[in-house]
């Protein structure tokens, strides 16, 4: 009852699930984002497509039991596809199974304009995604029209993701091609299928930005998490031999040979460029 009163009760959702907290909400969301529109020169080349991994599951089950309602943070999911789009790239959209896209909608920012456009011009396609397994069959032959991967952060990253074998063979096949890949906040978790089978760790020594897991054990404190997470994602990576560059969860952006990583939803604005700026550099 006192944390109803002071507005850091996380808010209890139709499906049993808890989103976050009016405060949290406050300090952790706002109706517009950072975003720059650039005119970028438009990449004219044949590597024009990117394929975007998504969450197709929505709870997350805490340490106490209390599901946390969440998917892929939008602003993290859609300001680096603005930037990508205006540099000239086109997106794939797949989930494991071809289920819709889920979304932390609670997060989404009603008054960016910008935000809005790329989320209705991608909708039918988040709506309707492509199976994993399908674009291995289909796609794995055609990675000349490819230049990278995608996998936004939202904790909603962290369900099923890290353990997706069709993940890290998609993965492994981008390393071995010389395509880019991009991830932020929590998506990192998605590296971490490239040890599944007893394989050795596709990013050992790579400085990586990643949402810290100090700051996840602390946002309970404030109802942003209805409980303490169930794994440590940082932590994991570490332990294989990552290399974190970051301690908070700010704008920090990293790119480490073909590994573009961002810290938190901050860094989404400056994740977008560098992965843009990056990619029209290296594929001339």
């Amino acid at each position: 009852m006192l944390k109803k009163l002071l507005g850091i009760a996380p808010k209890l959702e139709s499906d049993g699930s808890y989103s976050p907290s009016k405060v949290a909400l406050k300090l952790s969301t706002s109706p517009k984002t950072d975003f720059e529109n650039i005119s970028y020169t438009k990449y004219q080349g044949q590597q024009s497509k990117i394929l975007a991994i998504f969450t197709e599951r929505k709870n997350m089950t805490m340490q106490n039991g209390k599901k946390f309602s969440t998917g892929n943070h939008p602003v993290e999911a859609l300001l680096p596809m603005l930037h990508l789009r205006n540099a000239g790239f086109d997106f794939e959209i797949a989930t494991p199974t071809g289920k819709p896209v889920v979304f932390e909608m609670w997060a989404f920012p009603e008054k960016d304009e910008h935000v809005k456009a790329i989320y209705n011009e991608y909708k039918s396609r988040f709506e309707k995604p492509k199976k994993l397994q399908d674009f291995i069959n289909n796609s794995f032959a055609s990675v000349a029209s490819y230049a990278a991967v995608f996998v936004p952060g939202g904790h909603g990253a962290m369900l099923g993701i890290p353990e997706d074998r069709n993940v890290g063979k998609i993965l492994n096949w981008a390393h071995e091609n010389d395509l880019f890949t991009i991830t932020l906040c929590h998506g990192p978790g998605s590296l971490l299928t490239t040890t599944l089978d007893n394989q050795k760790f596709l990013y050992e020594g790579y400085k990586m930005a990643v949402f810290p897991d100090a700051v996840d054990k602390q946002t309970p404190m404030i109802g942003y998490l209805p409980g303490h997470m169930p794994w440590a994602l940082s932590e994991q990576l570490k332990n294989l031999g990552a290399n974190i560059v970051n301690t908070k969860s700010d704008k920090t952006v990293c790119l480490d040979r073909k590994l573009i990583t961002g810290a938190s939803p901050l860094a989404s604005n400056e994740l977008g460029k560098l992965a843009a700026n990056t990619l029209l550099k290296e594929l001339k």
